[in-house]
């Protein structure tokens, strides 16, 4: 599905031009390993200058900046150890939201999924209530598994992506990687399996982020899209219900251009079921040039890439991008020790370095590691 449905999150930050950053918030590349040696054997484009693009972009231009969150207060950081205690004394996750459903040991896909700033974004998404953050984290374990996240495998989705009605390529000023919708290229039937591919085009976003940057850029681009090629009322409410319940605080900006009268009024039916923090990030209409470079933002939509959607050149190396990037966080999680709470900045490859792996040994028993 290429709807708008948008994540909640924070307020919106500005365009790189409007921002005074130290040279220290420029995006640090991975460091060298052998997952990144990986990743320069794809062959893959760096900006427009690389001529026809058919598959993403490696990584953002050198000029990316990120956003530093303020520090934490004292009692916003006696919030998150008191959170960070409970979540890593989970040992059992249930199979299904039912009442009285069965319970199993918690994976280690999900323990690593418990980072330092998934907690942090839980706690910002319940405006710092630890037990409200705790109840929606577990509700989206549970909800993971119910719905299956993990098992949504490339081969399945692979028909609804065929048109390349969804994309993800390039980076914006702040160094999130941007994931582009284009309803007019819808190509099946409205199903609940249009969702799923959103969902799996989500966790792929996911795993292309960088060091340093845990949000995305959403570019919808309704030009030629024709009625019956958008979301119903009833779809877009249910993603709604995903993303702001399952994947908060993931959204940095998103920019609408080209809608036509019949989504307007799409827009004004679910606007309701819209957090309020995300009606902030749509921007409609604006020179998308301003948020993301030019050189890596397509021609379609005011850029200078010229960018051919050829789904036999373009997908594997997508599922392959986002593969190796993932086996390379769970290398470095592993290596670290497996610790529920790491930093995502180190499983990206980032210069911060583990958060447990000088920690003492007593912290660690207390509870402050799992």
């Amino acid at each position: 599905m290429a709807s708008a449905t948008i994540l909640n999150t924070s307020p919106l930050q500005e365009p790189m031009n409007d921002l005074h950053i130290s040279e220290k918030n420029r995006i640090p590349k991975s460091k060298a390993d052998s997952y990144s040696s990986k990743i320069d054997d794809l062959s893959l484009p760096l900006s427009s200058a690389d001529g026809l693009v058919k598959k993403p972009f490696a990584r953002p231009l050198d000029s990316a900046l990120s956003v530093p969150r303020p520090p934490l207060t004292s009692e916003q950081q006696k919030k998150y150890d008191d959170l960070l205690k409970v979540v890593s004394s989970w040992t059992e996750v249930p199979e299904t939201s039912a009442k009285g459903a069965t319970k199993s040991a918690i994976t280690d896909s999900e323990r690593m999924f418990l980072t330092r700033e998934c907690l942090l974004r839980y706690l910002r998404a319940t405006k710092w209530v630890k037990g409200d953050a705790e109840a929606r984290l577990m509700a989206t374990l549970v909800w993971r598994r119910e719905y299956g996240v993990e098992k949504l495998t490339a081969d399945y989705i692979s028909n609804e992506h065929e048109t390349g009605k969804q994309v993800i390529t390039g980076y914006d000023v702040n160094g999130r990687p941007c994931h582009y919708l284009l309803p007019s290229r819808q190509n099946t039937a409205r199903s609940d399996k249009q969702i799923q591919h959103l969902v799996f085009m989500l966790e792929r976003v996911i795993d292309l982020m960088v060091p340093g940057q845990d949000t995305l850029a959403l570019l919808i681009n309704f030009a030629e899209t024709k009625s019956g090629q958008g979301a119903t009322v009833g779809q877009g409410r249910q993603t709604l219900y995903i993303l702001q319940n399952h994947y908060p605080e993931r959204l940095g900006r998103a920019l609408v251009t080209n809608v036509p009268f019949m989504i307007w009024g799409f827009f004004k039916l679910i606007t309701p079921f819209i957090d309020p923090l995300t009606r902030e990030k749509l921007k409609f209409n604006e020179d998308m040039a301003q948020h993301v470079p030019p050189s890596q933002l397509l021609k379609q939509n005011g850029g200078e890439v010229e960018f051919e959607y050829d789904h036999s050149i373009y997908w594997p190396a997508l599922i392959k991008l986002a593969e190796t990037k993932r086996l390379a966080c769970q290398a470095r999680w592993e290596k670290a020790g497996k610790y529920v709470g790491e930093s995502e900045d180190y499983l990206r490859g980032g210069s911060e370095e583990s958060l447990f792996q000088a920690r003492p040994e007593a912290d660690k028993v207390n509870g402050l590691a799992s």
